[in-house]
C-alpha cells in the first residue's frame, strides 16, 4: 500500500506541475515537503506549459556529485561554497548553494564504521551502575557492574563491585583474564577516572598504574574517544543485557551473593545464547575460536599498591597517611607521584622516573628533618631554627612557641611553620596580641590562635566558659559530696 501511495503521489505531483502549478502550491495542496516535490519534478523533467521550459538550472548543478559528497561528509554550507570558489571558480552566493543542497537527496546522518575483530584481538570494558536490594533489610545499595566483553566471540566476564577506584578496577580485570584463561591484545575501556587521567580524542593521558598493569600483562590500552560510545558498542549493549536479564527484580543477601548469581547466569544464560550478530552460541564460539588465540597469563599477579599525586612542601617533604617523606629539594612546590604498600613508599616525578624510596613510617614521623639553615638535622636543631624565625613576630609569639614546644615536642615543627605563615596573612601586632591571650588560657593549637586573631570576642567567651577560675569543674562537686557524706 505504501508503494502504491508513493506512485500515486508522484503522478499527482507531475500532473500538477504540467498544469503550471508552482512547487510551493503543489506541496501545500498535497501536504508534502517542498523538497519532495522538487525531487520528483526534477527526476521527471516536467515542463511547465506556461513557460515552455523547465525552471532555472542552479549554478551548482555542474558540481552536483561533489557537493553531495561534501555535504554527506558533514561540511557546512559556507565551507562548501568556499571550496567551490577556490577549486572551481564558483561565483554563486551562499543562498544559491543552500537552495541547491536542500534539493539534494542525501543522508546527512554521521556514518558509523563497523569494526569486527580477530580472535583474541580486543576486549571492551564498561561499568553500569544500579541500585540493588542487598541484605536482610532489603535496602537498596549502589552497585557498579563491571563488564569485560571479548569483541570477537562476545564472551563476557561480569563482576559487581562497590567502588570504581583504580585498585578495584585492576583486580576485576585480573579476575576477567583468569576467567578467560588468557589476555587479549588490547583493552578498550571507557574514560573512567580509574583508567584515564585526562581524556583526549588523539592522546589520552592514562593512569600510570594502569600503564604498568598493561605492561605486566603484555596488553595495550586504547581508551574509547570521549563522547563516542560507538568505540565500545559491543560492551554498551552488554551492560543493558546484564541489568535487564540478570539482575532486574532480584534480591540478594550480600555482594558475594550477587557475584555468585552473576557467575551462574553467565555460564547458564549468557554463554548459551545465540548471539544476534555472530549467529553462534557465545560459549561454544569462545572455546573453539578465541580462547586459544589469547595471550598467555604471566606467572604472578600485578603487585598490590596504592598511589596518588602529592604536592611537595617547601621543606622538601610529601605527606602520606600522616607521615612525611623527603624527596630531592628541586621538587619543592611541585607535584610528584607517590606509590605505597604495607612496607615501602616510592616517589616518582611526572615522567614516572623514581626519585626517592623510603620505608613506611607511622603517623607523625619524618624520614629526615630540616635543621638550622635548611640542612638535615635532628629535631631539637630544627625546632631551634624555626623558633628563631618566630622572634620578629614579638615576645608573646615567642612565648607561645615555647609553650607549644613544651606541650608537644614531636608535633611542634609543623605548627611553628603554620605560625610563620601568619606573618604574610595578618598584621604582626595582631598575631602577637593573639599569642598573648592564647598563652593566658593555655591554648597551643593553630586553630585556637587563629580564632584569637580573627574573632577575639567569641574566643574570649568560649575560653571563659571553658577555663575561667570562677567556674568549677563538675568533678569537684563529686569530690565534695563524697567527703561530706551527703549520699550516705
Amino acid at each position: 500500500m505504501a508503494n502504491i501511495t508513493k506512485v500515486e503521489l508522484q503522478k499527482s505531483i507531475i500532473s500538477l506541475c504540467e498544469l503550471g502549478w508552482s512547487e510551493r502550491q503543489i506541496a501545500r495542496e498535497l501536504g508534502v515537503h517542498r523538497a519532495t516535490v522538487k525531487r520528483y519534478v526534477r527526476d521527471s523533467k516536467c515542463t511547465n506549459p506556461q513557460t515552455g521550459k523547465q525552471g532555472p538550472v542552479s549554478a551548482c548543478e555542474p558540481y552536483r556529485n561533489q557537493v553531495a559528497e561534501w555535504y554527506e561528509s558533514g561540511l557546512s554550507i559556507e565551507r562548501i561554497r568556499h571550496d567551490l570558489s577556490v577549486e572551481h571558480g564558483f561565483e554563486g552566493s551562499y543562498h544559491s548553494v543552500y537552495r541547491f543542497v536542500q534539493s539534494l537527496d542525501v543522508d546527512t546522518a554521521k556514518r558509523i564504521y563497523r569494526m569486527e575483530c580477530e580472535p583474541g584481538q580486543e576486549a571492551q570494558i564498561d561499568y553500569g551502575t544500579l541500585y540493588l536490594p542487598i541484605g536482610e533489610d532489603g535496602r537498596r545499595k549502589k552497585v557498579h557492574i563491571l563488564l569485560v566483553t571479548l569483541s570477537h566471540s562476545r564472551k563476557a566476564y561480569v563482576e559487581a563491585v562497590l567502588s570504581q577506584n583504580t585498585e578495584s578496577f585492576l583486580r576485576s580485570l585480573e579476575n576477567a583474564f583468569r576467567c578467560f584463561g588468557g589476555v587479549p591484545e588490547r583493552l578498550v575501556p571507557d574514560n573512567l577516572k580509574a583508567a584515564v587521567i585526562k581524556g583526549d580524542w588523539y592522546e589520552p593521558e592514562l593512569n600510570p598504574k594502569l600503564r604498568d598493569f598493561a605492561a605486566h600483562y603484555g596488553t595495550a590500552i586504547l581508551p574509547a574517544r570521549p563522547y563516542t560510545p560507538t568505540d565500545k558498542g559491543k560492551v554498551e549493549a552488554g551492560v543493558k543485557y546484564v541489568k535487564n536479564n540478570a539482575l532486574k527484580g532480584k534480591r540478594f543477601g550480600s555482594l558475594a551473593e550477587v557475584n555468585e548469581h552473576l557467575r551462574w547466569w553467565t555460564a547458564n544464560v549468557a554463554d548459551k545464547r545465540i548471539h544476534g550478530t555472530t549467529k553462534r552460541q557465545v560459549g561454544t564460539h569462545f572455546e573453539e575460536a578465541e580462547k586459544k588465540a589469547l595471550r598467555a597469563l604471566p606467572d604472578g599477579l600485578f603487585p598490590c599498591f596504592e598511589e596518588a599525586p602529592r604536592r611537595v612542601h617547601r621543606d622538601g617533604y610529601v605527606e602520606l597517611k600522616g607521615a612525611y617523606y623527603h624527596v630531592p629539594h628541586e621538587y619543592a612546590g611541585k607535584e610528584v607521584w607517590a606509590r605505597w604498600d604495607g612496607t615501602m613508599v616510592r616517589a616518582f616525578n611526572l615522567k614516572m622516573e623514581r626519585i626517592a624510596v623510603h620505608c613506611r613510617l607511622p603517623k607523625g614521623r619524618y624520614t629526615e628533618v630540616l635543621g638550622v639553615g635548611g640542612c638535615p638535622g635532628n629535631v631539637p636543631e630544627s625546632l631551634a631554627g624555626q623558633r628563631l624565625k618566630v622572634i620578629p613576630l614579638g615576645e608573646h609569639a615567642v612565648r607561645w612557641a615555647d609553650g607549644l614546644i613544651a606541650s608537644n615536642k614531636e608535633g611542634a615543627l609543623r605548627k611553628l611553620q603554620g605560625l610563620l605563615r601568619f606573618k604574610g596573612k595578618y598584621p604582626r601586632d595582631r598575631v602577637n596580641e593573639a599569642a598573648r591571650k592564647a598563652c593566658i588560657h593555655g591554648q597551643y593549637t593553630l586553630k585556637e590562635l587563629r580564632l584569637w586573631i580573627e574573632d577575639p570576642q567569641e574566643q574570649e567567651v568560649f575560653s571563659f566558659l571553658q577555663q575561667h577560675e570562677l567556674i568549677r569543674n563538675p568533678n569537684t562537686y563529686d569530690a565534695v559530696a563524697a567527703t561530706s557524706g551527703l549520699f550516705d
